[in-house]
């Protein structure tokens, strides 16, 4: 088994994940408001790289049980339902729902690995779930973290560090590339305290000047999920598997 790191969506042609075991990191925001959606009792979730096409596949899709969600810089974008907080997506806003969302890079990078053989979301939310899966499927991994705006982001790429030494934990043969090397490098330089390094990245101070330090904290906690989504198709649902602690 090899890990490999990708710390942007500009890195990689579409096609480079073609029949690839992917992990998409985007802790700031849209990991966690996926893995909290589905939590939720959230049907499915369809991911989209652009706000017009958000609007045109929503357009009368499930029999109304549709909901429009994400946001643009941070913001709800006007005419969705609902924006890019974890807190928006509580089970009295999404159970039982179909929710067509968009984010300025958490979908974007979703979409650009559509053609993987398998697609999973992780945040520090979900840590253990994710690790213990990818050990027992034991395939070579890519991460691809969202970053911000196509470049290097701080918290996506301490996560897939972070990520990275769990598996390596429990499986010692595991292969890291110089990329993988260099993830674990930060999340040993940085992920002890991860509410601290989320306020201090630059993803994180946008959003703490927009009022979102709740979002953020809830964003820096570890493992407070066992939810996995995954890509069935072109929808993201809830990997239906027992999963126990790692």
């Amino acid at each position: 088994m090899k890990i490999n790191v990708l710390f942007s969506p500009v890195n990689a042609d579409e096609l480079y994940f073609t029949n690839k075991t992917v992990v998409v990191i985007d802790v700031l925001r849209a990991s966690s408001t996926i893995i909290t959606a589905l939590t939720n009792g959230a049907k499915e979730i369809v991911p989209v790289a652009t706000v017009e096409f958000a609007v045109k596949v929503s357009g009368g899709m499930f029999g109304g049980k549709t909901l429009i969600g994400g946001e643009r810089n941070t913001k709800k974008i006007d005419g969705f339902a609902i924006g890019n907080s974890p807190f928006e997506y509580s089970r009295e806003v999404v159970e039982n729902k179909y929710i067509v969302y968009f984010s300025t890079n958490g979908s974007k990078a979703i979409v650009k690995a559509k053609f993987a053989g398998e697609l999973f979301i992780c945040s520090f939310n979900n840590l253990s779930a994710v690790s213990k899966h990818l050990i027992n499927v034991n395939k070579d991994v890519e991460i691809l973290c969202a970053g911000n705006d196509n470049l290097f982001s701080l918290e996506d790429s301490v996560c897939a560090g972070k990520l990275i030494k769990k598996i390596k934990k429990k499986n010692k043969k595991l292969e890291i590339s110089d990329s993988g090397s260099a993830a674990v490098a930060l999340c040993d330089r940085f992920g002890d305290d991860i509410f601290t390094m989320l306020k201090n990245s630059e993803h994180g101070q946008i959003l703490l000047e927009n009022g979102f330090e709740k979002d953020v904290k809830y964003c820096s906690e570890i493992n407070n999920s066992t939810c996995i989504p995954v890509m069935d198709g072109k929808v993201i649902k809830a990997l239906e598997e027992p999963i126990g602690d790692n």
